[in-house]
């Protein structure tokens, strides 16, 4: 069976603290192998697309202004249970309510600049890889899990 695969994004605010490397090593140092990444702006289009589930929200904008107010590190992880494995490591959204030595309490700024993302199921990992990785999601067998 192909190892389990899940987007992960550091976000603006943890690249702009240049803590990339040592989230990376986290992701090894736990079983996570990462597949391919990409250091981009992530453009307004698929901003929305990405978060479309809180286009109705009242914060979708704030979404979507902060994830396109700079460079983050878009990737594809894998390894066994890498959706739950890399929730564990992310630790709580909010990183107050972030256990201590997770990604979040120990590198994010506040709920909204919190880091990292990582899709919460498969199903989400499937879509979010593919609407960031489109071609690659097909050739590489990203979508296979």
């Amino acid at each position: 069976m192909p190892a389990q695969k899940t987007l992960s994004i550091i976000k603006p605010d943890a690249v702009a603290s240049r803590v990339i490397g040592q989230i990376i090593a986290r992701f090894e140092q736990n079983g996570l192998e990462l597949l391919r990444a990409e250091l981009r702006s992530i453009d307004r289009d698929t901003a929305k697309a990405f978060y479309a589930e809180h286009a109705e929200k009242p914060f979708f904008g704030e979404l979507i202004d902060y994830i396109t107010s700079g460079p983050a590190v878009v990737a594809v992880v894998a390894g066994e249970d890498a959706v739950a494995l890399h929730r564990k490591l992310m630790g709580a959204t909010n990183p107050k309510d972030a256990e201590p030595g997770t990604i979040r309490a120990d590198f994010a700024k506040s709920l909204t600049e919190n880091a990292i993302h990582g899709s919460d199921s498969v199903e989400s990992a499937k879509r979010e890889i593919a609407i960031f990785f489109p071609a690659a999601a097909k050739e590489e067998g990203f979508l296979d899990f």
